[in-house]
């Protein structure tokens, strides 16, 4: 069985003559790169494992430098590689909270589950909460708000979330 990552970033530009660059975070916990030695690298659709010598924020930009990386020029060869950590690593969420790589593909019923109604396609993060974006089987994308008064059950295992549908916009 192949290893899996959970991403947490993506490499950008360079920075400097040393071969640092910066990192587009894709994770609500950056901080966990600072107490970070080592990475993965999606390189060629491949996660190759690559050893950091530092971590800092720069006018709160994360610059990453990596082992073996003393140029900009070997610094570029890796700008928009993601960057990406064993799913077991992934920070436990407290109760009710879900990851995005969670939730995408979740069949989605109403609540007493006589009617299904889609699978998550995407969730869109906005300001006052997230939205879930259910794709039917006519195609039609449905959106619902990710609150406790629509979302009346997560069951992340069996892969099934039930809303009540009094919730449901239809794009």
């Amino acid at each position: 069985m192949t290893e899996k990552f959970v991403t947490v970033g993506k490499l950008g530009r360079t920075r400097g003559l040393n071969g640092e660059l910066y990192v587009i975070l894709m994770t609500d916990f950056p901080d966990r790169f600072l107490n970070l030695s080592e990475i993965f690298l999606k390189i060629k659709n491949r996660w190759k494992k690559k050893r950091i010598v530092s971590t800092r924020f720069v006018s709160e930009r994360l610059v990453i430098k990596f082992e073996d990386i003393n140029t900009p020029e070997d610094a570029a060869r890796f700008i928009n590689c993601e960057l990406g950590v064993p799913l077991e690593q992934a920070v436990k969420l407290p109760e009710g909270s879900y990851y995005v790589f969670d939730l995408i593909g979740c069949e989605v019923f109403d609540n007493d589950k006589k009617d299904y109604l889609g699978r998550i396609v995407d969730v869109m993060t906005l300001p006052a909460n997230d939205v879930y974006v259910i794709k039917g089987e006519d195609n039609k994308e449905l959106l619902i708000a990710a609150i406790k008064k629509f979302v009346k059950k997560v069951d992340i295992e069996n892969r099934q979330i039930f809303i009540d549908k009094a919730g449901i916009l239809e794009e």
